[in-house]
């Protein structure tokens, strides 16, 4: 268990998105600081040569300055007198190769104990910079001034800074920088694992969630209490949870219904078996119900498989469908339904780009019901319209109508009116619908109780968009 949990800390999104703020602050750090050590370096370097120029220039005006009967260590007394030592900078005047004077008076360990050094820089007869290093490993940078009076050489000054020294001075600012630096990077690193916490609270909120989804539960939901991301995809998940759940209920009342619609004719056929005697007459009788009732079966499955096919891109078969002769044809089948006063109430005029025999399919189904709905002689009209980029199909009955409540209802699988009194599978009027959708369309209804109703199936002249272009040649 302590390993699992040690796994899943360190796989976790919290530790990853740690880990990589850590990494790139730490890198940003890095740069940082070996670039401001390198700037230090390079500032050091221009200052300490300003510093030694300054003091060459000083000494330069003192010996253009003099009286005529100062002296070479007059001069440089008076230089030293007026001169303020800095932190690592040491100044030697030599007279005829010999030193002088110095300042300070106590000269470091490396200078004392390298006799090479200062006797190089007595040896110097004209001004010169540069660096040098100690027998003790340290550099100087320096620059020599030779005190000449008259065209002769009366003796050199040379000023130094101790360049190791001063590095050391800029090293230990920097390490102090990094250990601050990595402080602070400890304290950010712990204030941003708590506040990824925080942040990724309604991602764990989701797995717990998903977690505790089953199928028999379905309500649970996220609490959306943030603006942003993660809000956004807190109210996807919930709204995928919604229709999750409306998913369920419909195969879980779609099973129970198909159940029912099945158990029905079963329990018929069986029961008619059952009690079928010897008689051949009530042999023939029972076996004609039997049939009419698989009839019945296979007819209800039928119409669950074009309910099903009706999702799949392969259900339509579509075509350009002259508008007039598509209203001709299906008077001429609705005819064949029932004797009824059977009428065009209009006929549009134009070409539609869609499946014929689904449209039939469907108007057939509207006028079936209409046939349950009215007796023989009584009117039920076919029409057809083209009006902007749509065409409308109707049929029309002089029924009883229907409930304005049940407008949407009896449009759901095995539904049926509060009104009706025939029996059916419930099927007829989705199917229509799922007809129309798959043309891009729907299913309207205009009805009012005891002044019939009328089903309108609107479809686009062009087909759905993915398929258009599978039409090209069609139409040219």
């Amino acid at each position: 268990m302590i390993r699992s949990f040690c796994q899943k800390l360190l796989t976790g999104v919290r530790t990853r998105i740690l880990a990589w703020y850590v990494v790139l602050i730490a890198l940003c750090g890095l740069i940082s600081i070996l670039a401001v050590r390198e700037i230090l370096f390079l500032q050091l370097q221009e200052r300490l040569e300003q510093s030694l120029e300054r003091e060459a220039a000083q000494m330069q005006l003192l010996a253009k300055n003099r009286s005529r009967n100062q002296s070479a260590a007059q001069v440089f007394d008076r230089y030293f007198e007026r001169y303020i030592a800095h932190d690592n900078e040491f100044t030697l005047a030599f007279i005829g190769g010999r030193l002088y004077r110095t300042m300070p008076e106590a000269f470091p360990g490396s200078l004392r104990a390298s006799g090479a050094l200062v006797d190089y820089w007595g040896r110097l007869q004209l001004q010169e910079e540069g660096t040098r290093s100690s027998s003790m490993g340290e550099k100087f940078l320096y620059i020599s001034v030779p005190l000449q009076f008259e065209g002769r050489l009366q003796g050199t000054l040379v000023v130094a800074y101790c360049i190791s020294c001063e590095r050391q001075e800029v090293e230990r600012s920097v390490q102090l920088v990094a250990q601050v630096f990595l402080a602070v990077m400890v304290l950010a690193s712990t204030l941003a694992w708590i506040t990824a916490g925080r942040v990724l609270a309604p991602l764990r909120l989701l797995a717990e969630t998903a977690h505790s989804i089953s199928e028999t539960d379905l309500t649970q939901r996220l609490a959306i209490d943030d603006p942003g991301e993660l809000g956004e995809l807190a109210l996807t998940f919930n709204q995928m949870l919604d229709r999750l759940e409306n998913a369920f209920a419909s195969q879980r009342q779609f099973i129970s219904d198909a159940g029912h619609e099945l158990r029905t004719p079963i329990t018929i056929i069986r029961g008619h078996l059952e009690l079928m005697g010897d008689d051949p007459a009530e042999r023939a009788e029972t076996m004609a119900l039997v049939q009419d009732e698989l009839d019945r079966i296979n007819r209800f499955v039928e119409d669950l498989l074009l309910l099903a096919k009706a999702e799949r891109p392969d259900f339509l078969f579509l075509e350009l469908v002259d508008i007039g002769d598509l209203t001709d044809e299906l008077l001429a089948k609705a005819r064949a339904l029932a004797p009824r006063r059977w009428c065009i109430e209009a006929q549009g005029s134009g070409q539609v780009v869609a499946d014929r025999q689904r449209l039939t399919q469907a108007v057939m189904n509207l006028a079936q019901n209409a046939v349950k709905q009215t007796r023989p002689g009584d009117r039920i009209a076919i029409g057809t319209a083209l009006r902007g980029r749509w065409v409308h199909v109707w049929v029309s009955d002089s029924g009883p109508g229907i409930a304005p409540e049940d407008h949407q209802r009896i449009f759901e699988r095995f539904e049926r009116g509060s009104a009706s009194h025939y029996e059916g599978s419930g099927l007829g009027l989705a199917i229509v619908r799922a007809i129309a959708a798959a043309h891009g369309g729907s299913v309207q209804l205009e009805s009012e109780v005891g002044k019939g109703a009328t089903f309108i199936v609107i479809v686009p002249l062009d087909p759905p968009g993915q398929i258009t272009d599978d039409l090209q040649p069609l139409r040219h």
